[in-house]
């Protein structure tokens, strides 16, 4: 299995209504210091469907100005749909909706 099929695997695990971060899901594919080729790996998401791509953020629980799908505001609008809620400064609450995945 290369390096994005095994980060692939990883985002097909979070489950709705949670979200993980970037070095979460590198750490979980098998390298910490994969964080980078998270983005990468989900900016060239071959399957949106089944790969839902939308739940990682980053670690403070921004959302991506670079979203694949359409910007931040699409990424949003989308953890939305799945029941996450954010702060008032437009972060995902991390501390109520990051999954305990490790």
């Amino acid at each position: 299995m290369n390096t994005f099929e095994r980060i692939y695997a990883v985002v097909r695990r979070i489950p709705r209504g949670t979200v993980a971060t970037y070095g979460q899901v590198a750490l979980l594919a098998g390298n910490p210091r994969w964080a980078r080729v998270v983005g990468y790996a989900l900016h060239a998401n071959p399957d949106p469907e089944g790969i839902p791509c939308y739940r990682v953020v980053t670690k403070d629980g921004r959302t991506s100005s670079a979203f694949a799908f359409g910007g931040a505001d699409v990424q949003r609008a989308l953890l939305e749909a799945d029941g996450i809620g954010f702060t008032p400064d437009g972060r995902v609450d991390m501390a109520k909706y990051q999954w305990e995945g490790l």
